[in-house]
């Protein structure tokens, strides 16, 4: 039975599994090891890569963010004098156009009316635009109310947006031009979404 089984076996298996010649054979491993290793060596280039494209990507914003804030807003296509001229301590601009502005003291600017910056002023950056500001107030019938967006639609207009939430207040860009003189004075209280602001000191006027 052993005989027979064995004898089948001989018979049956060089029918349907055909053994493979020994040069080919080798030479079939040969190949499946080159195949392995060139697609190994491709998959290492994908890795090298995209790393280097994400590093040249990160390089390239590095070196192409001004180091100024004012050069910053004017390459932006937006006034260089929404940042005070004398109060910013350094910023920062993220591949995302995330911007942080870190003030040297929270203070208050003059333009048309009085404008509140906090110690820390972030919005999201686009040409023409900072989109979603936390940490600008400014002040409206005696209401510190704080500005959400800044937009300049066209600079040709010479209009610029302020979006203070209740209201969309246009001003000329001319004021905004040079940076102000932000002076440390006064104290904010936030009060869940409302903002007031402490008492000035009044000019002493004499008789």
């Amino acid at each position: 039975m052993l005989e027979s089984h064995l004898g089948l076996q001989t018979i049956v298996t060089p029918k349907i599994f055909p053994q493979i010649p020994q040069h080919r054979r080798a030479s079939f491993t040969t190949c499946t090891i080159q195949s392995m290793a060139n697609f190994l060596s491709h998959l290492s280039t994908l890795k090298t890569f995209t790393i280097l494209l994400h590093l040249s990507l990160l390089l390239s914003t590095a070196l192409s963010t001004p180091d100024d804030i004012h050069d910053l807003l004017r390459s932006s296509g937006l006034p260089a004098g929404l940042f005070p001229k004398n109060a910013v301590k350094n910023f920062n601009l993220d591949e995302n156009g995330r911007l942080k502005v870190n003030l040297e003291t929270p203070c208050v600017a003059q333009f048309e009316t009085r404008v509140f910056f906090d110690s820390i002023v972030t919005a999201n950056l686009s040409y023409g635009g900072l989109i979603g500001l936390e940490g600008l107030s400014q002040e409206e019938l005696f209401l510190w109310l704080p500005v959400k967006d800044i937009i300049v639609f066209d600079p040709s207009s010479g209009v610029i947006l302020f979006d203070i939430g209740v209201a969309h207040k246009q001003m000329s860009m001319s004021q905004f031009e040079d940076p102000p003189i932000c002076k440390p004075q006064g104290v904010l209280k936030m009060k869940t979404n409302e903002v007031s602001m402490k008492e000035f000191p009044q000019p002493n006027f004499k008789m």
